[in-house]
């Protein structure tokens, strides 16, 4: 009986095409973890480079910022919708498929949901440890003080605190600057997951415009709420460069996840894209749009710009970069 054909030199050589390719979307992922930790942290230290005494309250919100934040607010819109929410859906899908699971009882959407409530209790918890402050029912605006991100300003209370207990103010400072770094760090982290998690090339970078446009306005309001809280400026630069390293920190986590292959990797993907998804509809539907929206200044320019970012995504995904 002949034996059959060895195995030719292609076979037994060892070649670099032979080697496992690097999963899809890494160096764009790469990319983006740097420019997510980067722009950031320069936003927010700018303030300590700007302002050589702590800014009033009336500097903490400037129509520039505002309007920007309208068009991340566009970007969220159409990022969450029209990307994030189709590809968890398949993914979650295709996982449960791969699994043998039939449920009767809408997964997908409760899972969503809870991201949703875990970013809504996160924040609540977090401003319920601040002091009441009273505040006159003529001052109240539509939304005054419903989210971490919108950094209300706490003046007249530190006022008052600082007034009854000269030497207990400094620690609730930075106590309550502690609290607002840690909420805005988890969520960040959040955020960074759905990024991580992404596999084409395209969504990641469309994920990182998003993230940078929100992160970026949200760095700067950090450091000019932390210096108007009297925050010694060493310690004001460290929070910043916390908050700035929770996204990429997001970032790396949800690449890990997303290098698994196994269907109970999938899954465990899928589910941690659905906390993403709801993530992204509280900043979008909770966060930005009350908060921008709620004041009456610019609302045609905002409402521009909010169209404007919402474009941009579309047109991205019609063009399938």
């Amino acid at each position: 009986m002949a034996a059959g054909p060895g195995p030719g030199p292609e076979e037994l050589g060892w070649s670099p095409g032979a080697a496992p390719r690097p999963p899809a979307g890494l160096e764009a992922k790469l990319g983006s973890l740097l420019l997510l930790l980067l722009l950031p942290l320069g936003c927010g230290l700018a303030p300590l480079c700007c302002f050589r005494q702590p800014p009033g309250a009336a500097e903490t919100r400037s129509p520039a910022l505002s309007l920007v934040s309208c068009f991340a607010g566009g970007v969220f819109l159409a990022t969450c919708l029209l990307d994030l929410l189709p590809d968890y859906l398949s993914s979650i899908s295709a996982a449960l498929e791969g699994l043998r699971v039939t449920l009767q009882f809408p997964l997908p959407e409760f899972i969503l949901a809870m991201g949703f409530f875990l970013v809504l209790v996160l924040e609540q918890v977090a401003l319920a440890q601040r002091d009441p402050a009273a505040v006159p029912d003529e001052a109240r605006s539509l939304l005054p003080a419903g989210s971490i991100q919108s950094l209300p300003p706490s003046s007249s209370s530190a006022a008052v605190s600082a007034s009854r207990c000269p030497g207990g103010a400094g620690a609730r400072h930075a106590v309550r600057a502690g609290l607002l770094v840690l909420a805005l760090g988890l969520h960040a982290v959040l955020e960074g997951l759905a990024l991580g998690l992404a596999e084409a090339e395209g969504a990641v970078l469309r994920l990182c415009l998003a993230l940078l446009l929100h992160k970026c306005v949200v760095a700067f309001s950090l450091g000019l709420k932390l210096l108007r809280g009297r925050l010694r400026p060493p310690a004001t630069a460290a929070a910043v460069a916390l908050f700035a390293a929770m996204s990429p920190l997001g970032v790396g986590l949800g690449a890990a996840v997303a290098a698994g292959a196994g269907p109970r990797q999938r899954l465990c993907r899928g589910v941690l894209e659905g906390l993403a998804v709801g993530t992204f509809l509280y900043i979008t539907f909770l966060e930005i749009l009350p908060q921008e929206l709620s004041v009456p200044q610019h609302r045609v320019p905002k409402l521009i710009l909010l169209l404007a970012g919402f474009a941009l995504v579309t047109a991205i995904l019609f063009i399938k970069i």
